[in-house]
């Protein structure tokens, strides 16, 4: 569960109908030079100017959140398909590797399985995954080649081990998303300022503050799935773990 994302969600929420209402309830108080239309119509025009700045920016926001998810999608499925290879490679070392391939078993059922830290359940980030998979690269090192061919095919588990390692820290450092708190924060101040448009000179009825209600909860639901597809291993849209248990399953064939 996304706690901050909620909360920020909810803010953001509770901030529109703020300053709709606000708007909606203060218009009759105002002095009445500001009753005037041309006040009016300036003010609309104003806001359609914001309008139109927003929906763009939320379209830059919803297609980066997009690239991310996507990107650690591809990650993920090539990080699987490495640790099968590595596997493959270990297998045709021969039963010297039974103890190494079994230390790359317990990683991968550990990083599906275990209880993870905030923001990796499918690539654990913490210390024990770290020595599972550290364990990994020792028994490749204690492995002690006695020719030709056996020498390529420890140095092809080398390398394969070395990818591994490679994609594991850039999932790790994907984890955390990458919209920027402050470009967030900018959208949302012109949103509050497009709804106090809105709540102005407006009708004080059930269809307008129905309408009001339903638009600040459907924006504030639109930012936080962005925000959530943003944060791949967390809330309710994460990335699947289905190409790491299809690697568990071919360590385990």
């Amino acid at each position: 569960m996304l706690v901050r994302e909620i909360v920020i969600s909810l803010v953001i929420f509770a901030s529109l109908m703020l300053s709709a209402f606000g708007t909606l309830l203060l218009y009759d108080k105002l002095p009445k030079r500001y009753h005037h239309e041309d006040t009016a119509d300036v003010v609309r025009q104003i806001a359609s100017l914001f309008v139109v700045m927003t929906s763009l920016v939320l379209g830059l926001m919803v297609n980066s959140a997009k690239n991310t998810f996507e990107e650690v999608d591809h990650n993920v499925h090539v990080f699987a398909t490495e640790i099968i290879l590595l596997d493959r490679t270990l297998r045709k070392y021969g039963p010297e590797t039974d103890e190494t391939r079994q230390h790359l078993r317990v990683y991968v059922n550990w990083a599906i399985t275990a209880t993870a830290p905030p923001g990796d359940p499918l690539v654990m980030g913490d210390h024990v995954s770290e020595r599972l998979l550290s364990a990994v690269g020792d028994g490749i090192d204690a492995i002690l080649p006695s020719t030709e061919e056996q020498r390529n095919i420890l140095q092809d588990a080398r390398e394969e081990f070395r990818s591994v390692l490679r994609l594991r820290w850039v999932l790790l450092e994907q984890a955390d998303g990458a919209l920027a708190m402050p470009f967030l924060a900018m959208v949302v101040a012109w949103l509050v300022f497009v709804f106090a448009t809105f709540g102005y000179r407006a009708p004080r009825n059930l269809v307008v503050a129905a309408s009001l209600l339903m638009a600040a909860g459907l924006i504030a639901g639109s930012i936080y799935f962005i925000l959530d597809m943003d944060v791949p291993f967390k809330g309710f849209i994460q990335v699947p773990d289905t190409p790491m248990r299809r690697a568990l399953a071919e360590l385990e064939h």
